[in-house]
């Protein structure tokens, strides 16, 4: 074999990001580049004021259905969107991926050499504009559409595009970064062609049609069959994915899929690639999660969670044997917040969660779903496994906290560092240690030293900390001791490692 062919057969698969496809020279948020996964949304309503028709199901014979019917009925819902955002080098931006997620090290960006997330790392310097384009759909007669949170985030303006040629300004009336959904409004007069989110979701196996506007080509169709259910890809808490072989690209994100019936079953999101192109395998966001979301983005603008103030993790073979358990189902406790609703009922680590209010709890994140269904203020029954010894517990759900984390400090006083800094638990869930770096600037001494946005700092001096005010205070303290640089210590993608940075 030669030395080129092996070479090839050991390159790794790359993940992308169904990203909105950054327009040439603003790249930004739009994509990922190498090994990255990219995003889209689902949601919909009725094309027409009729309501959809369904069409007849595709005949035992040989002969492949048309989708001509569909497409003509449909497509007017379907528009292009475009955001302009303007990023500064440093500006925080919630991490793609939580920590120790499979995925979270194939994240990048279509812009620039380094391959980085926008306004992180090396290779991104200064404020610079943003074009992004993506996909949506409206989902009401009067102008209500859906997209990807990634595709208008930080929008300074969001346009869209419909199918007849007419540009629109739309209006983000709310964002879920959790889901990656946003809702938009445009000002429109009389109503405008919409599509339903069903009521049901597709099997596996079922003919779909994706639409949208890859790589700005717009008014795109591909047709595949839903390949899997219920995938987590690492993208967050409340992953459930639908997985479909319809060709997906960049400039996807947010467009929807439809059964045959004219229904939007998921919203196009993600892809898994070696190129950067589809390859046959697409994630969605299933319809059901899409009407939620919108619901509450519509009604209050933000979307509310219950929460119990846990950490988990899935339940493995090893640990069900120890556990005495001859199934390896549940959610293992290994983290619980203080003065949480779990900490005031008892809960400790080590708890395994089996059911919510009756109903089994299969893993780490079917709880998490489960939870975040149940209206704060609810009063919760939890059945669990102690010691071997099976009890319940009862609580009453809170809020859960702000998707985006409080930066309390971003270490202005020492703008030499260029860090952007957030308490750990307040990024990652309960009981994580350590304050992670959400933002790197490019001049600054610590992108210098390798310091990357996701590395969590465990120590400062020798002394744990557990917020950015600490790691400020143990500088300051290294200053008067008369020392030149503070030694941190670092956990990273590939391990701890120790990094010293000045203290003046």
């Amino acid at each position: 074999m030669s030395k080129d062919r092996e070479f090839e057969q050991r390159r790794p698969t790359r993940l992308l990001r169904v990203h909105s496809h950054g327009l040439v020279p603003t790249l930004a948020i739009a994509g990922l580049a190498g090994t990255a996964l990219m995003f889209a949304a689902p949601l919909g309503e009725q094309v027409g004021s009729s309501g959809a028709m369904a069409m007849e199901a595709p005949s035992t014979s040989t002969a492949l259905p048309s989708f001509a019917d569909l497409v003509q009925r449909v497509k007017p819902a379907v528009v292009s969107i475009y955001a302009e955002s303007q990023l500064s080098s440093g500006a925080p931006q919630q991490l793609p991926f939580t920590q120790g997620r499979p995925f979270k090290f194939f994240f990048r960006r279509f812009n620039g050499p380094n391959q980085d997330m926008p306004g992180f790392g090396p290779g991104f310097g200064g404020a610079r504009m943003v074009r992004a384009q993506g996909s949506g759909f409206f989902i009401s007669p009067d102008g209500y559409l859906l997209t990807n949170n990634h595709v208008i985030d930080h929008a300074r303006r969001v346009d869209v595009k419909t199918t007849d040629g007419k540009t629109l300004h739309a209006k983000v009336v709310g964002t879920d970064a959790k889901t990656d959904l946003a809702l938009l409004k445009v000002d429109v007069q009389g109503r405008t062609p919409y599509v339903t989110l069903a009521k049901e979701a597709p099997r596996v196996g079922d003919w779909v049609l994706a639409m949208g506007n890859p790589y700005g080509l717009g008014g795109t169709v591909t047709a595949g069959i839903v390949s899997a259910s219920g995938r987590d890809i690492g993208a967050g808490p409340y992953d459930d994915y639908l997985q479909i072989d319809a060709p997906v690209n960049r400039g996807n994100s947010g467009g929807p899929t439809f059964n045959l019936k004219g229904e939007v079953v998921g919203v196009n999101t993600a892809i898994y690639s070696p190129s950067g192109g589809s390859i046959g395998i697409a994630f969605d966001i299933p319809a059901a999660t899409a009407k939620t979301v919108a619901d509450q983005l519509e009604a209050k603008g933000v979307v509310i969670r219950g929460w119990i103030g846990v950490s988990v993790q899935p339940v493995t073979g090893d640990i069900a044997e120890s556990l005495g358990l001859k199934e390896a189902k549940g959610a293992l406790i290994d983290g619980v917040q203080k003065n949480g609703p779990a900490a005031k009922a008892g809960l400790a680590n080590g708890d395994l969660i089996q059911s919510l209010n009756g109903a089994e709890v299969k893993d780490a994140r079917d709880l998490a779903r489960k939870v975040a269904t149940v209206a704060p203020g609810t009063t919760i029954k939890l059945d669990i496994l102690r010691q071997g010894a099976r009890q319940t517990v009862s609580l009453t759900a809170g809020t859960l906290p702000s998707e985006r984390p409080k930066i309390g400090e971003t270490n202005q006083d020492h703008p030499v560092w260029g860090l952007t800094l957030a308490p750990a638990d307040e990024v990652s869930g309960a009981g994580s240690r350590g304050v992670v770096v959400l933002g790197v600037d490019a001049g600054g001494t610590a992108a210098e030293k390798g310091v990357q946005p996701g590395d969590v700092i465990l120590e400062v001096g020798g002394k744990p900390v557990e917020n950015p005010q600490q790691v400020r205070s143990a500088f300051d303290e290294a200053g008067k001791s008369g020392k030149h640089a503070a030694l941190l210590r670092l956990k990273t993608s590939t391990g701890n490692r120790y990094v010293a940075l000045p203290v003046g």
